[in-house]
């Protein structure tokens, strides 16, 4: 049962709603107080009008009234409150139809398929101990990190996963040396890092996918090639994206997203197989009291750094707080704990494609930044498909404060980190 606010004579009604996609039997409407509905299928209910919404008097078999059905609440099993499962696609079919780029099913099947990806990856992760898929591989990726096996695996299952749904011509990942073309056909373009923090994997530390999502370019060059449509179409600055996300998979596994309309989370339901919104609009503070970055290479860093940050950690700043230090080595865990209490995340070598566009666009819907020390990440128009930049990310009280420094940008050594 879900009660919902219907704006007519009568103020508020209960409807009947599936949690499994079931059909829907029968719609409850009730004008006066003490009128008996029945349910089809379901036990004969009395239902009364209250300040509070609706109360369940008593139920055909007699039993004792159940407590006042505000949302949230729960009665026989279901759930009350449309805010307490909304899941995924459907908060899909209701949100793309208000991005004016795209083609609303299009865009709907694209992302339901990326999320699905995100579960299966989520499984794998779980039993990777156990069916031997922990440690690295013998190769090496194009920008010169050593890909652990499970990074092979995710990324194998967001290629299989974007070639086979139909909507999707360019393929950009950072696992990947070139840009790969799928569907000549297709409308979008995706980038993606399918797992971030993976070197991390083996000791059970949070990983993440990252994924931005673009409108295909318009061929305008009988001169050019499909591989050269297809590399136009992921090299568009970030401020092009119509959709972005990414998956954390650590003690829950959630699922980020952004159409342009805000920033929303959720989170897998174990039990349905469901992701279901648990932060509607997430909106990060103006100002934290968290940095997160990897210190013990403070002396590599520009001077302009060092000086913000012996600041923050002192209450020198801006804010007279002392900042304290938050650093897992896994962006998509230290980003979202930044996107949810404030603060600011950074690191010095970063994928702009991968990484630093869907995360700044995530960060900007949720009234946040993306910087690069200088400029607005979305602003910049890549040059490559593997170009890195220093990454900022956070309040826009932490990083307006940041780049007051100027010298922020870390140009050397620029290694592991």
């Amino acid at each position: 049962l879900r009660r919902v606010n219907c704006g007519s004579t009568c103020q508020q009604h209960l409807r009947l709603a599936s949690l499994r996609s079931s059909p829907v039997a029968t719609s409850l409407f009730h004008n006066t107080a003490g009128k008996e509905n029945q349910i089809k299928g379901w036990k004969k209910l009395r239902f009364q009008k209250s300040s509070g919404g609706c109360r369940v008097l008593a139920a055909s078999n007699g039993e004792p009234a159940a407590p006042e059905l505000a949302p949230g609440g729960v009665y026989e099993g279901q759930v009350l409150g449309s805010e307490k499962y909304t899941t995924l696609q459907r908060f899909l079919m209701e949100e793309v139809q208000w991005v004016p780029e795209a083609e609303d099913s299009d865009l709907a099947i694209l992302l339901s398929d990326v999320a699905s990806a995100t579960k299966r990856i989520a499984d794998v992760l779980a039993s990777a101990g156990i069916e031997g898929l922990m440690g690295k591989n013998e190769s090496v990726n194009m920008t010169g990190d050593k890909q652990q096996k499970l990074d092979v695996v995710a990324n194998d299952i967001l290629k299989d996963a974007l070639a086979s749904c139909g909507q999707v011509r360019s393929i950009a990942s950072e696992e990947e040396d070139e840009v790969l073309l799928t569907d000549p056909n297709g409308r979008y373009a995706v980038v993606f890092d399918p797992l971030d923090g993976s070197r991390n994997i083996d000791a059970a530390i949070p990983t993440g996918t990252i994924f931005g999502v673009h409108v295909c370019q318009p061929v305008l060059e009988d001169t050019m090639d499909e591989l050269e449509w297809a590399l136009s179409d992921c090299l568009q600055p970030g401020d092009q994206l119509v959709a972005a996300g990414y998956a954390l998979y650590s003690s829950a596994t959630m699922f980020v997203l952004t159409l342009g309309n805000g920033t929303h989370g959720f989170t897998l339901d174990r039990r349905t197989g469901d992701y279901v919104l648990t932060h509607r609009n997430i909106t990060i503070p103006e100002r934290g009291q968290i940095y997160s970055v990897n210190d013990a290479r403070y002396h590599d860093w520009p001077r302009g750094l060092q000086r913000y940050i012996d600041a923050i950690r002192r209450g020198e700043g801006e804010s007279p707080k002392q900042y304290s230090a938050r650093y897992i080595c896994s962006l998509v865990a230290d980003f979202h704990r930044t996107l949810l209490y404030g603060g600011v995340a950074m690191n010095p070598r970063l994928r702009l494609v991968y990484e630093g566009n869907p995360l700044s666009m995530i960060a900007e819907q949720a009234s946040g930044v993306g910087s690069d020390g200088r400029r607005r990440i979305l602003s910049i128009k890549p040059d490559r498909l593997h170009q890195r930049l220093p990454l900022f990310l956070g309040s826009p009280k932490d990083i307006a404060e940041l780049e007051s420094y100027e010298d922020v940008q870390q140009e050397a050594k620029t290694y592991e980190v």
